[in-house]
């Protein structure tokens, strides 16, 4: 679990904030915990600012804009992730994408940023493909690739039929059994971090969960919940239960410094 940098704590104290404000004061808090000085804090207050990513939210109050809440949004919407999953009819979702060039480079990131997050895979140079076992429409699907960054004339659309040979070549796009493997392994390490947090310092304790669950929150973020028929959705269930307590306890302890702060 690496050091974050000032400007991604602070962005994720924001995502975490559920749309509350954060204070100068809190972020140098904040910050100090994971050793980052309050001239560097307030570097990156002043280039996020410039980024266009937080904006004022009143005197030495800041709160993301609205092009950083696309993205944000999105990301934030982990807690509910497996209530889109369905049972899987086994079609497919297709992506066309033409090839960009190299003057499209920041495209091709947000291209690549709503693919994965999505748990689309390349089948081949210009399609990219995943089980149609997400979201309640092709629709809604679409919605959410043109949203996170795929070029709107891109065609996606359902597919099926395949021949014997390209269905075992789809199905090893994924690596069901290194997500599994994470699923367990996570969740053993968010257990036993559960279980001890109650005797660590307050600080500590913030420092940990922050890392931990940001850690296992990505996983969330990224994962292509796969259907029943390629990974075990039990274990994957467990682990986004032990995500959701440590995120809980996250928030309860990140709750109290900010109240001691008040005090």
């Amino acid at each position: 679990m690496r050091k974050p940098t000032a400007k991604s704590l602070i962005l994720d104290l924001l995502l975490a904030s559920k749309g509350r404000p954060l204070s100068a004061k809190q972020a140098i808090a904040a910050c100090s915990i994971f050793d980052i000085s309050v001239n560097n804090t307030r570097v990156a207050l002043v280039r996020l600012s410039a980024e266009g990513l937080i904006e004022s939210a009143g005197r030495a109050l800041y709160q993301l804009t609205d092009d950083a809440h696309t993205l944000a949004d999105d990301v934030a919407a982990w807690r509910t992730r497996s209530t889109r999953v369905r049972p899987w009819d086994g079609s497919y979702i297709v992506v066309q994408a033409d090839k960009l060039s190299r003057n499209e480079a920041k495209q091709q990131r947000a291209r690549a940023r709503a693919l994965l997050m999505l748990g689309f895979q390349p089948l081949n140079e210009h399609l990219f493909i995943r089980p149609n076992n997400i979201e309640d429409t092709l629709q809604a699907v679409r919605n959410r690739l043109y949203k996170l960054g795929l070029e709107k004339d891109a065609p996606v659309f359902e597919a099926r039929g395949f021949d014997t040979d390209t269905e075992s070549r789809i199905a090893k796009l994924w690596h069901a059994k290194e997500l599994e493997t994470n699923y367990t392994q996570l969740e053993k390490k968010m257990r036993t971090w559960l279980d001890r947090s109650g005797s660590l310092e307050p600080e500590v304790a913030a420092r940990e969960s922050f890392l931990l669950g940001g850690t296992a929150i990505k996983h969330v973020v990224y994962d292509p919940f796969l259907p029943a028929e390629w990974v075990n959705v039990q274990a994957r269930e467990r682990f986004l239960s032990a995500v959701d307590e440590v995120d809980q306890a996250g928030m309860r302890i990140w709750g109290g410094l900010w109240a001691s702060m008040e005090g």
